[in-house]
């Protein structure tokens, strides 16, 4: 009869030998030899990739831990903060309301908002053409940061300080977080109602992205399967939670803000949405054509950014749109090649420094796809 000592350590052996058997089997798919050739085992990539060719996913793995105090492995099935990526989806929501007649393109902001910067177009916020200076850096200056401000906070601080516009409007192109906090707040302006209830019904639940939402920090918190973001600290080299850093953390003292990050997400609701902007009785041929078409810019130059998208063509693979996001922990990305129907995902929970030419070795992937 085996002891209960014996049968513990043999218990044991097992599972080191099916964690071994599972990295070996990551090392050497597709995916795995990928990493291989951007990063050193020293420091790893933490976080999920996807690849899909025509809605069909091809690729698909979790790499990494989501949290580094428990070494919880990271699954695919787990939410990252989408940072910026979260920008599409503010767009959305304002060509809804275009659609349904609450408001236009080319309409005022001050016909909804009253703010210190005039003949700016929803148009030149959606494109970042608006030549607004940056909220955060109002707010850094001023806010209390034991407190956690909302749209309405930022617009009053807008007001009050009021620092000189950046260009006039139209003028040149400059990305700005403060635009898409301003379309949140048009939208529950011209529509009467409160902005992430429009993105729930909108978008996250007609497409059943289940894992999808505008989620306070309190909310997050509740969440089993959220991965962590992470920061490197110098020079240990050693990874720590990024909400160990408030006072630095942004995410934490603007956590209620809406418009232009704050959703949360997996790889797999991000194909549901992917899926969603090829189906016309959702993404309507002229929403498309709006949503992807460049800025024209006051001396007729063209900007690469539509609504909530960058733009770009590719010389195999053919038009494409994108979108990054950045917030301390996270880097994430969704790629996706319109004419070739080719998507990449990608979901980053240690913020790594070679996640750019992740990437690019990924985007050379799928051209083979």
């Amino acid at each position: 009869m085996i002891s209960i000592a014996k049968g513990l350590s043999l218990f044991v052996v097992f599972l080191l030998m099916l964690i071994g058997l599972s990295y070996a089997q990551q090392k050497t798919s597709a995916l795995g030899k990928i990493l291989e050739t951007v990063f050193d085992e020293s420091d790893p990539f933490n976080g999920v990739i996807l690849i899909a060719k025509e809605g069909k996913v091809m690729h698909e793995e979790a790499f990494g831990v989501r949290d580094y105090d428990s070494k919880t492995p990271l699954k695919t099935t787990d939410i990252f903060e989408l940072a910026s990526v979260s920008k599409q989806f503010t767009a959305m929501v304002i060509m809804q309301l275009q659609t349904k007649g609450k408001l236009n393109y080319d309409d005022a902001v001050e016909k909804y908002l009253s703010i210190p910067y005039k003949n700016i177009t929803i148009r030149q916020l959606l494109n970042h053409t608006s030549g607004l200076p940056d909220y955060q850096a109002i707010m850094d200056a001023h806010w209390d940061k034991s407190n956690v401000a909302d749209n309405n906070d930022i617009i009053e601080y807008l007001n009050k300080y009021a620092p000189p516009a950046n260009f006039l409007p139209g003028d040149k192109y400059e990305y700005s977080n403060t635009g898409y906090v301003l379309l949140a707040s048009i939208a529950e302006k011209a529509s009467g109602e409160d902005f992430t209830k429009m993105l729930r019904e909108m978008v996250f639940k007609k497409f059943r992205m289940k894992n999808t939402d505008l989620r306070t920090p309190a909310e997050k918190a509740t969440l089993l399967n959220m991965a962590y973001g992470h920061i490197k600290q110098s020079p240990t080299g050693v990874y720590m939670k990024a909400e160990l850093f408030p006072s630095s953390n942004y995410t934490i003292w603007l956590g209620h803000r809406e418009g232009p990050g704050r959703i949360s997400s997996t790889a797999d609701d991000l194909l549901k949405w992917d899926r969603a902007l090829y189906d016309k009785r959702f993404f309507t041929t002229q929403m498309q054509s709006e949503a992807f078409k460049p800025a024209v810019l006051n001396d007729q130059k063209i900007s690469p950014y539509g609504f909530g998208w960058e733009l770009g063509s590719d010389d195999v693979l053919g038009k494409y749109v994108q979108h990054s996001g950045d917030n301390p922990g996270y880097k994430t990305e969704i790629v996706r090649y319109i004419d070739a129907d080719k998507t990449i995902i990608l979901l980053c929970n240690n913020a790594h420094d070679r996640f750019e030419k992740l990437l690019d070795a990924l985007k050379k992937f799928v051209i083979n796809l």
